[in-house]
């Protein structure tokens, strides 16, 4: 909610501070750029502060930078209000940087590891229910309160939050009183001992290492899709589809709805295969069947006759796409469980630098109106992202990751 609440709040935002589209442009930019750069940064610290902590500073400077946008003075130059914006921009998105890698380093300390695809693949339906209940709730908002009053209130839940994690959370189990015997002895049976704090050279070796390497640079194809459905379905819809502005803004909501149920579904989904084929097959075969048929759903989107079976084609797409979420944070886990942090870092990266190159070639193509040469790219990279799979093995001679038990 705080990251994509600037973007409902744009118009009257833009008409009370004196802004254009190309100041708006540079806001949204801002954030990717912050959140890119500070993916392993912030895993960094996480290794060296521990979930609990870290979590905790990602969630105040979060809390800072969204109130600073909500809050930012009319100025008479337009130019410091613009700095004073980026400037906050750029401090939410370096401090959510670390935040998917960290709440890694958490999951790994607090799920056996037969469930980590489920519990990726649960916190990023979390991040796609934010994303679809924003507009209504903050266009509401907005409406009775304006602008800076609907900011702020998506600020309300994240501080009560951000109260009971640093009173409850803990890093490990063991710390925590309401932990039992039981429990810990579950954990036990499937941890993985790190090597102490991070340094250089374990985040080089990780850097460097070709399987991860491999996932990552799947995970970069992947986002094509991603990135198009994220920032550029309403725009279609609109343009293409012809449909009205407010029920464009709902039909737009409908594949977050999708991504949602997806990501949970696919990470339990991945769990499952993987206890019943091994880790060399079971890891395999849902990207081989799930990125192809994102493709196939893409390109349907494209020729679809009306624009309801192009939202329903959206909507597959899109939820074949996000099936991968779990199965790529968790296998990247066990590529490097004793440096998770940093490993889910790289993925990241390469997952936001994804989006970094496929904004402006679907930005050039679609004002062109060349949707149908988007959606191909799009059906391109999926099939590729698919077949870098045929590499990727969790269990290879010389791994980072050590034996363990699934």
């Amino acid at each position: 909610m705080q990251r994509t609440g600037i973007a409902i709040a744009a118009e009257p935002m833009m008409r009370e501070l004196g802004l254009d589209q190309v100041a708006l442009g540079w806001l949204l930019t801002a954030f990717l750029v912050g959140y890119t750069v500070f993916q392993i940064p912030g895993a960094v610290l996480g290794e060296y502060w521990g979930p609990r902590r870290t979590l905790t500073w990602i969630g105040a400077i979060t809390l800072l930078a969204t109130a600073a946008t909500a809050f930012a003075p009319r100025l008479a130059s337009i130019g410091t209000v613009t700095a004073i914006l980026i400037a906050a921009r750029v401090s939410l998105g370096a401090a959510q940087g670390g935040l998917f890698p960290v709440a890694t380093g958490a999951i790994q300390n607090w799920f056996p590891l037969r469930n980590w695809g489920f519990a990726q693949g649960l916190l990023v339906t979390g991040a796609w229910l934010g994303s679809a209940v924003t507009p209504p709730l903050v266009s509401a908002l907005m409406l009775h309160l304006g602008w800076r009053a609907a900011l702020t209130a998506a600020c309300v839940p994240s501080l009560l939050l951000l109260v009971w994690w640093q009173l409850y959370a803990r890093d490990r189990p063991a710390d925590h009183p309401a932990v039992d015997k039981a429990e810990l002895a579950e954990l036990a049976a499937t941890a993985v001992a790190t090597e102490g704090h991070v340094s250089l050279s374990r985040i080089v070796r990780v850097l460097v290492d070709r399987q991860v390497l491999l996932v990552t640079i799947s995970y970069f194809l992947m986002n094509y899709v991603f990135y198009l459905v994220t920032f550029w379905s309403f725009l279609y819809l609109r343009q293409e589809r012809h449909v009205t502005v407010l029920e464009s803004g709902w039909l737009a909501s409908l594949p977050f709805i999708a991504a949602g149920v997806a990501c949970a579904a696919g990470g339990r989904l991945s769990d499952n295969l993987i206890a019943r084929w091994g880790t060399r097959l079971g890891i395999r075969i849902l990207p081989l069947l799930s990125l192809p048929l994102a493709g196939l759903f893409l390109w349907l989107t494209g020729t679809a006759g009306t624009a309801y079976f192009a939202v329903a084609a959206l909507c597959l797409a899109f939820g074949f796409c996000e099936l991968m979420e779990g199965p790529y944070w968790s296998v990247t886990m066990r590529l490097a469980p004793a440096d998770s942090m940093a490993a889910t870092a790289v993925l990241n990266t390469g997952g936001n630098l994804g989006g970094v190159v496929a904004t402006p070639a679907i930005a050039a193509l679609s004002a062109s109106h060349h949707w149908h040469a988007i959606f191909a790219l799009g059906v391109i990279t999926s099939v590729a992202a698919a077949v870098l799979w045929f590499w990727v093995d969790v269990a290879r001679p010389g791994a980072l990751s050590q034996e363990v038990r699934t």
